[in-house]
């Protein structure tokens, strides 16, 4: 925020200013104002150390904030705009039936709510990331406040942290009648110059968050495999799974990354229920899946001991899961569905198999990756029968192979596992909620200490909060809205740089500031009530 550049008795410029501090002669490097609305900690220990920073480098930090005019200025007049066709959009002024009630998403997107504030997945430890992001924020657009009066020759009177009405803030403060005496252009500089600070600081950001990657080349391997950053207790995949697990395959296909993990689970799980039951198996309306298959010698089969079903024959005792036979018909019959017809000839028989043993037998039947096995669906041998597991209606038999990190080492860019370095373990039930049950990272440790999972997902949240968190301040101080940067800026153009009566520029001003507020009121108010209401 800033303080109004012509009229008040002396300047307070920063990201939130309460009208009117006092102002003494003398203050010691530490003081605070307290009242029923508004408190403060008011800062001197700063005054001298960027006033020589500032006078030193003078000449490189005018030219510096004489940039952020022009972005500070664009962003003014973009900021004002949306404004008012927000408030159109929300009073449905354009007579458009089909403008949805909510809030538009442009709005709180341009007060940078929706990725501070996620409402849905907002979690305790996510508030450190906004806390931490935030106070940098400020404090590097406070930082350029005083870095561009200091550079025009103004001291800094003191750096205040503030809480009015509950809101927190941070602001500096200026000599009013040393800011009179310079120029227009040299005022804006001063301005403008948080708004260009925050505006770069989310640009770098940006630029490092999407260069992380190549940063963290040395210690990561990126994007060949997700990795296990977190798998809470009630995701079922606990206790299968744990921090530092890579998860290789989903029934067979490699998993390239965490878009790739989440899509081909649901890729499975639609065409598991796009291709409808296969057969039904007892009082319970269990279906065989036809889809996946397993070529089992026929030994084990003769090994198997019908004693080991329940006594309505379906179910399989123990750790022991039923399979059943499938007949050899092409794969079209399948696609088509026709599978009872193609079975009419042949006798099933169901058997209760060690799972463990069985997923390690070559694949049957086109349910699987094409690189598996070719596009007919009994691919086995004489002397073995491909069976299929036996599953409950709405549930989805899914293979998922992982690597365990701890136990595989690399050799150059490779990892190379070792004789207990990767494992196989099949899910059955709802494939899309347990892909989404853990918390995966695209990046895979090189060495095995402690925390190298953890810091590739701290940094990612780290620099993406940052990012929304000061462009939000930008764009808020960018706003014509009462004690903001806004407020000053729109002061300077509307009466140094138009021609109008005094009179005329001060209803102008008053206009712009009034209907701003108003506006940003309003909608903040729709933003809060549509996240945590709605």
């Amino acid at each position: 925020m800033a303080g109004r550049w012509r009229r008040i008795k002396r300047a307070d410029v920063g990201a939130h200013t309460p009208p009117l501090l006092p102002l003494t002669t003398s203050r010691p490097r530490l003081s605070h104002t307290i009242s029923c609305c508004y408190c403060d900690c008011k800062i001197t220990s700063f005054n001298q150390p960027i006033f020589r920073f500032g006078r030193t480098h003078a000449r490189l930090l005018r030219a510096w904030f004489s940039t952020g005019i022009g972005f500070s200025l664009a962003a003014l007049a973009v900021a004002t705009t949306v404004l008012f066709l927000e408030l159109a959009i929300l009073m449905h002024i354009f007579g458009n039936s089909n403008v949805p009630h909510h809030l538009p998403i442009s709005c709180s997107s341009l007060f940078g709510l929706p990725p501070l504030l996620p409402s849905n997945s907002f979690a305790p430890v996510d508030a450190g990331y906004v806390i931490i992001s935030t106070l940098i924020s400020v404090a590097f657009h406070e930082f350029g406040h005083a870095a561009a009066a200091a550079s025009e020759g103004m001291k800094l009177e003191y750096v205040a942290v503030f809480i009015a009405l509950l809101f927190p803030g941070a602001l500096v403060a200026f000599n009013h009648d040393a800011l009179q005496d310079l120029s227009c252009f040299s005022a804006l500089r001063i301005y403008c110059a948080g708004i260009w600070h925050n505006a770069v600081l989310s640009a770098a950001s940006g630029l490092i968050l999407f260069f992380l990657p190549l940063l963290l080349f040395p210690l990561y391997i990126h994007g060949e495999s997700p990795t296990v950053s977190d798998v809470p207790l009630t995701s079922p995949l606990s206790g299968y799974l744990s921090r530092g697990h890579v998860i290789l395959s989903l029934d067979g296909m490699h998993v390239h990354g965490v878009d790739d993990w989440i899509n081909l689970s649901a890729q499975i799980s639609e065409l598991r229920f796009k291709n409808g039951t296969l057969s039904t198996h007892g009082e319970k309306n269990r279906i065989g899946n036809g889809r996946k298959g397993y070529c089992v010698p026929n030994f084990m089969l003769k090994e198997n001991n019908k004693d080991q079903f329940t006594h309505d024959q379906s179910t399989c005792f123990g750790d022991l899961v039923s399979f059943t036979t499938i007949s050899c018909v092409s794969s079209t019959v399948l696609i088509d569905g026709d599978v009872e017809d193609s079975r009419s000839n042949s006798k099933e028989e169901t058997y209760c198999l060690n799972v463990n043993d069985v997923i390690k037998l070559n694949k049957c039947t086109n349910g699987w990756d094409k690189a598996i096995i070719n596009d007919s669906t009994c691919v086995c041998s004489q002397g073995e029968t491909c069976l299929s597991p036996v599953q409950e209606p709405g549930s989805i038999w899914v293979e998922i192979t992982y690597l365990n990190s701890s136990d595989c080492f690399y050799s150059g860019e490779y990892l190379l596992p070792s004789s207990n370095c990767s494992g196989t373990f099949i899910f059955v039930g709802d494939v899309i909620s347990m892909a989404r049950s853990i918390q995966l990272t695209m990046y895979q440790p090189r060495l095995n200490v402690p925390f190298a999972t953890y810091l590739p997902d701290v940094l990612e949240r780290f620099l993406l909060c940052l990012f929304h968190a000061s462009l939000a301040l930008a764009l808020l101080n960018s706003l014509p809205v009462y004690y903001l940067d806004g407020e000053s800026i729109l002061e300077i153009i509307i009466f140094q740089l138009t021609s109008m009566s005094p009179r005329n520029k001060e209803k102008v001003l008053q206009s712009f500031l009034m209907g701003g507020t108003f506006i940003s009121i309003l909608l903040l108010l729709g933003i809060f009530f549509h996240l945590f209401v709605s």
